[in-house]
């Protein structure tokens, strides 16, 4: 990522920060209307879970200028799923309520360049986590709750 690109996330995700339990309740909301299927991974009560997704997605942001620092936590993000069944399918969801809960978020300041900025940001992320996952995956048994694990 360029650093420009760095800094639009880094800018935007700040403005995120002051709702941040709002845009937890947008991306969990969204999610599972558009992947139904998912919900079943989660636990019955989402609290700590919307904590985690934004700890996470703070994390991410504040070191994306430095990405090798959080390589390893992105890659046992990664890995850990595996074993609740999380797959690659999953990833394209995801992605999808991450933009769609940051365009609701930050209104008309979702510019072009701000989506782009986010969108290669998920992108290699995901691609990080897909990438730690397959090395685990064919020896990695299956275990209820799948998703309540992703972000935590």
């Amino acid at each position: 990522m360029t650093p420009d690109k760095v800094k639009l996330v880094q800018d935007s995700f700040k403005k995120v920060v002051p709702i941040a339990g709002t845009a937890a309740d947008l991306f969990y909301d969204r999610l599972f209307t558009i992947a139904p299927e998912v919900r079943s991974l989660f636990p019955e009560d989402l609290t700590e879970q919307k904590k985690k997704l934004i700890q996470m997605l703070a994390t991410a942001v504040t070191n994306l200028h430095q990405v090798e620092t959080i390589l390893p936590a992105v890659q046992d993000l990664g890995r850990r799923p595996v074993a609740y069944g999380v797959t690659d399918k999953h990833f394209e969801p995801v992605g999808e309520a991450l933009l769609w809960t940051l365009e609701k978020g930050l209104g008309d300041e979702f510019t072009p360049p701000v989506k782009e900025a986010w969108t290669e940001t998920y992108l290699t992320v995901a691609g990080v986590m897909k990438q730690a996952a397959a090395e685990i995956a064919p020896a990695a048994p299956v275990k209820k709750g799948v998703m309540s694990r992703l972000f935590g």
